[in-house]
């Protein structure tokens, strides 16, 4: 949504407006002053229709954009790679060329770590285990070629999505709510973030004209256990059929065991304190 034609407010696209990030970008109330926010969708146009993309942003000239859109469910990607490479690389291939001389941020996942270590930081060799994961290696290399550009590397975003389904929290009490049991590992960590804050942190690094490559995740390293419970206590209302269990047991795609980030570099440059998960999670209404 726009604001009205008139303002002298530089414009920012952001993409995958439908989606859980995008959509927590698009309404933030830290937008900074002198920013107006264009959300694109589906509805607006393909992003694989290069030639409409191309249209509309010499018709609109935005003086900014932050990518949200992607293919971002493993087993979607893994079952359609060539649909996962043209979504996640060529499209953002295609928006940071158009983008080339401006500000434009995209978002990574903590996915990219083969997950032997944790704690990652920027600096820490990548090694993806799934094709999803790979893509984003890939566009995150497109991205960084540019120095006026900005990777966003993030985790596990709770929040609300328009379509009910994006966040892991809505998935889980989704299929609590079905009366079906989540087998949830004791020994897969992650930092997760409410997507509300992802978005203030995207906003305050666009206006400060921070570049290159960050990991922004939540202050806290949680198993997926114990995420699970922190969920389970907020939703009495469901039948929480929550299960512990061990990569030990699991048989499927390769799984990253620990992909906890060290957002101590954008940390830096905020004005605000990444929130630990659990903390913030209590302060919410259910």
């Amino acid at each position: 949504m726009l604001t009205p034609a008139g303002s002298r407010d530089r414009l920012c696209w952001i993409t995958g407006a439908a989606g859980l990030i995008g959509h927590a970008v698009l309404k933030s109330p830290h937008r900074p002053p002198g920013w107006r926010a264009r959300g694109v969708t589906r509805a607006d146009f393909d992003l694989r229709d290069f030639a409409a993309v191309a249209a509309a942003f010499q018709r609109e000239r935005p003086s900014g954009v932050i990518h949200c859109a992607a293919l971002s469910k493993s087993p979607a990607c893994q079952a359609d790679p060539e649909l996962a490479h043209l979504l996640n690389v060529e499209v953002t291939r295609h928006l940071a060329t158009l983008a080339a001389g401006l500000p434009f941020i995209f978002f990574s996942t903590d996915l990219v770590f083969d997950g032997r270590q944790g704690n990652y930081v920027e600096t820490d060799p990548l090694n993806p285990l799934s094709y999803y994961a790979e893509t984003k290696v890939a566009a995150e290399q497109i991205v960084l070629a540019n120095p006026r550009h900005t990777v966003l590397r993030t985790s596990l975003n709770h929040g609300s999505s328009p379509t009910g389904d994006r966040a892991f929290n809505e998935e889980t009490v989704r299929t609590w709510q079905a009366g079906q049991t989540t087998r949830l590992f004791t020994d897969e960590f992650r930092c997760p973030i409410p997507a509300v804050a992802t978005a203030r942190a995207t906003w305050e690094l666009l206006a400060a004209g921070v570049v290159g490559l960050f990991h922004l995740a939540g202050a806290t390293r949680l198993s997926r256990w114990e995420v699970g419970q922190l969920l389970a206590a907020r939703h009495p209302e469901t039948p929480a059929l929550v299960v512990p269990t061990s990569l030990a047991e699991y048989r499927g795609a390769p799984r990253s065991p620990d992909t906890s980030l060290n957002s101590a570099r954008v940390q830096a440059r905020l004005s605000f304190r990444l929130p630990d998960y659990a903390e913030w999670l209590a302060t919410q209404s259910i």
